[in-house]
């Protein structure tokens, strides 16, 4: 799937998952998986943690960061 598709498909969903996000971001998983244990966000952008274990990052993650980016 590219990317394009990816965030075609994430605007309808409230919703994604960390590889989802990481694939946005062109990061690895793990990168915001320690960022998640280290403080409890990703510069600012807090998942939902899942009964299941799995974290939830808001749909709009990617413009969260990309405003913060350019307010800075």
């Amino acid at each position: 799937m590219t990317t394009a598709q990816l965030l075609a498909f994430a605007k309808n969903r409230r919703f994604l998952s960390t590889d989802e996000l990481a694939a946005q971001l062109g990061l690895r998983p793990q990168s915001l998986r320690k960022r998640y244990c280290q403080t409890g966000a990703y510069f600012g952008v807090r998942p939902v943690k899942m009964a299941n274990g799995r974290l939830a990052w808001p749909a709009d993650s990617r413009e969260q960061l990309m405003a913060e980016a350019v307010n800075e």
